[in-house]
């Protein structure tokens, strides 16, 4: 049957660029009438003008139809939803046939239906009349419908199928999601224009392929001729600088306009330049994701998209793993990023069988693939912002990657190809990897990668640039190690940067979980909530990553020194006139600095005195409006310490100490404070109930700890369901509670001593040392104490340390030492998958309601009105609700985050392994 051919479509028009024209043009989004079949085994006689839809349900297009209640969607990462035997699909296929009925306007003649995407193989009739069929879901598609228009009435007709011999090319770790989701038109507009600008030293060469002629007023340009060549002075085009130049290509039908941008893309040994200059890509993975509408993505939230990629310092864009829709790359060429346009290719489930039958070593499917990136090039052939074609994504090595190449070369010679899953690169001219960690980045940068075993493809490899296409698994709490992979990335030039992975939490709106993952639609094959691997969550609220993100791709630096503080430029084409710089300390007024537009050494002004801890802080701010942000948005900062802590009466470690400590009944009191007589545990703080402090060494898992095996390793060893053994109680002027801390079925454990005192001002202090038994060989997720008090004693927290967000060993650059107050509620990060979050980092002190506790020097704090053990249970936000105790955990330290989801685990440095530690805080009542 036709759903099993190789045949990329048929009736189909030559592909041509996305051009905005002054052809008459009809919308045909709306609604249209829909029904669902559940096989495709169906007659087409609802293609006749004349059948009776009446009893059809209505869909909106683009959209779709899972997300509107027919069907449900399923996700995997990797795995294909059906058995693996190409080309052959399920007989259970959902089918869905549309119907569109327009008036065609008086005097209208001729035209094309352009269809810019439909998942994953549709057939089109007009007017009772099959134009013909495509595949390629996120690509365009044009047939001419002129011999079959009439005037008046017409019916247009699609059917598409879920399932069909083009679904093993498009296994892009995402949402299977079938339907006509981007937009559909009747256009008379026929024209092709190829617009080449590139730019040396100042001036621009412009030329074009198409009818016409073309003018760029602005640069004094008129009539061109097609081939016909012309330099001028010009602006460049860069993400930083995006100066575009409005062109008008004036054609025997229609009259086209084009926004050019003057860039030349190159290599240069070993080096990626633009315009000459090395270019550093500070970039993400975009899929095109939309809460409730899935990647039928509304304009707006195209804009808000890369809105927020310019306010976090973001430059570069991969379009995973597909074109986009054309409008977002106007948007990249408008507001300036970098793009990586990536072929609608992936066939990552092959690698599970082995890669037997992969389709890109199969020449049946070499058609089909060639097909997909005339397609991809030809459309999104005139945008500035693209500097590279990538063949595509994760779908192994075979001869179709080199058809592809050869043919996008022969077209577009100006741009690199890009395509990470040969490591030969035999077809690539860049050299790209995924999750390499940070040792085999550095080896490479260096020069030093392991060898190819064909010694010329090694030589040729080793003068390509760098870049991870991958990096930095964004799922859940993190990702770790931002700041060292951006600091090799900087330190060595063959290293072009590299893409997070990824934009966006792909959670659907949920009337249960409030956000869906894989398996909440009953999939019997699905991979989780590992679709949940975003910088931001699915309302697009920057997550604590792509604020980190921001600090790392900050393109200014401050070093500081005495009485002086160096400014360095990183930015690849801009200097910092376009910035002001004020200085802050503590909550004093804010001076403005003068920095040269070079960056340099600036002397400090004169500061106010103060006492105690004092921190400075400088900003560099935007002098004027951008069109992504506004006058006064900070795009860097750093902090440098003016002052130590001043020594307070006291102390935690010395002080008058005061025989506060006494035996009554039960109990043994310190003024309003009190512990158990017989476990020695505080059970009343400055007349609070409470539980606890106790020694405690776990923490929710974060996805980082689940994926990457930490978990079952803390499992394995207990740490959930640790016991404490009281061994020994002395009451003197210290109280003295020796404790072991240990799980069931392991011959590990802590030593746990809790000395309590009482300070002369009446602040209770507590030392605990701890030290481990047994051979602790494995990192553990936390070190600290665990206490509970009354649900309604604290809903505010004010401290003094890092924030205002969270902040672990390898994350939190985002974090800066100030004084701040948030609730509870806003003390957590709601992951759409809970786990571990919301720790403050280096607290010197935090104000919890009726008490306050400093520490000596400093302490990591989490506030919860639910315990880890719930916390670990959840699976979606709704399973989280407040109960009638706040947890209160104040840790001497956590083992780090990294970004095991997909990657290297935590860099040594950051791991938290056993050893004898001591813990100092001081309770002093409000």
């Amino acid at each position: 049957m036709d759903l099993e051919t190789f045949t990329p479509g048929s009736g189909r028009l030559e592909p041509r660029a996305a051009l905005r024209s002054d052809a008459p043009t009809l919308d045909l989004n709306g609604t249209w009438r829909f029904r669902l079949a559940p096989t495709a085994t169906l007659p087409d006689d609802f293609a006749r003008p004349g059948f009776d839809d009446g009893g059809w349900d209505e869909l909106p297009v683009p959209s779709h139809w899972p997300l509107h209640g027919h069907g449900a969607p399923a996700y995997t990462n990797v795995s294909f939803p059906f058995p693996v035997d190409p080309p052959h699909v399920p007989d259970d296929n959902p089918t869905g046939d549309y119907r569109r009925v327009f008036d065609l306007p008086d005097g209208w003649t001729g035209g094309r239906l352009r269809f810019e995407g439909a998942e994953s193989f549709a057939r089109v009739w007009l007017n009772g009349h099959e134009l013909g069929f495509w595949t390629g879901s996120r690509l365009p598609v044009e047939f001419d419908a002129g011999p079959w228009l009439r005037q008046g009435r017409n019916v247009l007709a699609v059917r598409v199928h879920q399932w069909s011999n083009a679904s093993y090319l498009e296994d892009q770790d995402m949402w299977w999601l079938p339907g006509i989701f981007r937009d559909v038109t009747l256009t008379r507009s026929t024209a092709d224009v190829f617009v080449r600008a590139s730019y040396a030293d100042g001036h621009g060469t412009l030329c074009f392929d198409g009818p016409g002629t073309l003018s760029v007023p602005e640069l004094g340009v008129t009539a061109l001729e097609p081939g016909e060549e012309v330099t001028v002075e010009v602006e460049p085009w860069t993400a930083e600088t995006p100066r575009l130049y409005d062109a008008v290509v004036t054609a025997p039908q229609e009259t086209l306009r084009l926004r050019i941008g003057f860039r030349t893309i190159s290599i240069v040994d070993g080096v990626l330049l633009a315009n000459g200059r090395p270019l550093l890509l500070k970039g993400v993975n975009r899929h095109e994701f939309h809460p409730e509408h899935g990647r039928a993505v509304p304009y707006e939230t195209m804009r808000e998209d890369v809105l927020l990629m310019k306010r976090h310092n973001v430059n570069a864009v991969r379009t995973s793993h597909y074109p986009p829709h054309p409008r977002f790359l106007d948007l990249c060429d408008e507001l300036g990023l970098w793009v990586i346009d990536e072929c609608d290719l992936e066939t990552h489930g092959f690698g599970q069988v082995g890669w037997r039958g992969n389709p890109t070593d199969d020449p049946r499917y070499a058609e089909a693939l060639l097909d997909r990136m005339r397609r991809t090039v030809e459309r999104d052939k005139n945008h500035p912002s693209v500097i590279m074609w990538s063949l595509g994504n994760e779908a192994g090595v075979g001869r179709n990657l080199a058809v592809m190449a050869d043919w996008a070369r022969e077209r577009d010679p100006s741009r690199p190809l890009h395509y990470e899953g040969d490591w030969s690169c035999a077809n690539t001219d860049v050299y790209s990897r995924m999750y390499a960690s940070h040792a085999e980045v550095e080896a490479i940068g260096r020069g030093e990668e392991d060898p190819l075993d064909d010694p010329d493809l090694d030589a040729r490899r080793r003068t390509m640039p760098f870049l991870q296409c991958e990096y930095a698994h964004a799922m859940g709490n993190g990702p770790g190690g931002l700041a060292e992979y951006q600091a090799l990335f900087e330190r060595y030039p063959r290293l072009a940067g590299g893409f997070i992975w990824e934009w966006i939490d792909h959670g659907l709106v949920h009337p249960e979980h409030e956000y869906a993952y894989g398996g909440d639609y009953g999939e019997p094959v699905h991979d989780s909530n590992f679709v949940i691997d975003g910088l931001v969550f699915p309302d697009r609220t920057p997550s604590p990553g792509l604020l980190d993100l921001k600090k790392v791709f900050e393109p200014v630096r401050f070093e500081f020194g005495d009485g002086v503080v160096r400014i360095v430029n990183r930015y690849d084409f801009l200097d910092l006139a376009h910035l002001d710089f004020l200085v802050t300390v503590e909550d004093s007024a804010e001076h403005r600095l003068e920095v040269p537009a070079g960056g340099g050494e600036v002397k400090l002004p004169a500061l106010p005195e103060g006492t105690g801890e004092r921190w400075l802080t400088v900003r560099a701010v935007l002098a004027g409006d951008q069109p992504w942000a506004g006058a006064g948005y900070e795009i860097a900062w750093g902090q440098t310490r003016l002052s130590p802590p001043e020594p307070r009466s006291g102390e935690i470690v010395a002080g008058p100490w005061s025989a506060g400590l006494v035996r009554d009944g039960g109990e043994i009191t310190a003024g309003e404070s009190a512990f158990d007589a017989q476990t020695g545990r505080l059970v009343r703080l400055f007349g609070l109930p409470v539980e606890g402090p106790r020694l405690d060494l776990w923490r929710a898992p974060t996805d980082n700890d689940r994926y990457g095996g930490l978990e079952a390793t803390w499992r394995g060893l207990g740490l959930h369901r640790l016991t404490h053994r009281v061994d020994g109680l002395e009451v003197g002027d210290t109280l003295i509670v020796r404790t072991r801390v240990a799980a069931a079925a392991t011959d590990l454990g802590m030593r746990a001593t809790y000395r309590w005192s009482v300070a002369g001002d009446g602040a209770l202090l507590l030392s605990l040392d701890i030290d481990p038994e047994g051979d602790w060989r494995d990192p553990i997720p936390r070190l600290g104490v665990t206490m509970t008090l009354p649900g309604d004693a604290v809903d505010r927290v004010t401290w003094y340390g890092r924030g205002p967000g969270e902040a672990y060993p390898d994350t939190g650059m985002a974090a800066r030492v100030g004084r701040w107050t948030a609730t509870v509620d806003e003390l957590q990060t709601p992951y759409v998958y809970p786990q571990e979050n919301g720790h403050r980092a280096d607290v010197r002190w935090a104000a919890f309601g009726p008490f306050t506790v400093s520490g000596d020097p400093v302490f990591g704090m989490t506030v919860r009105r639910w315990s880890a053990e719930e916390l670990t249970a959840a699976r979606h936000r709704p399973d989280l609700a407040a109960g009638e105790r706040v947890h209160l955990h104040l840790d001497l330290a956590q083992q780090g985050i990294g970004t095991a989801t997909c990657g290297p685990g935590t860099l040594p440095a950051y791991d938290l392994k056993a050893g004898p530690a001591t813990l100092r805080l001081r309770f002093e009542p409000r």
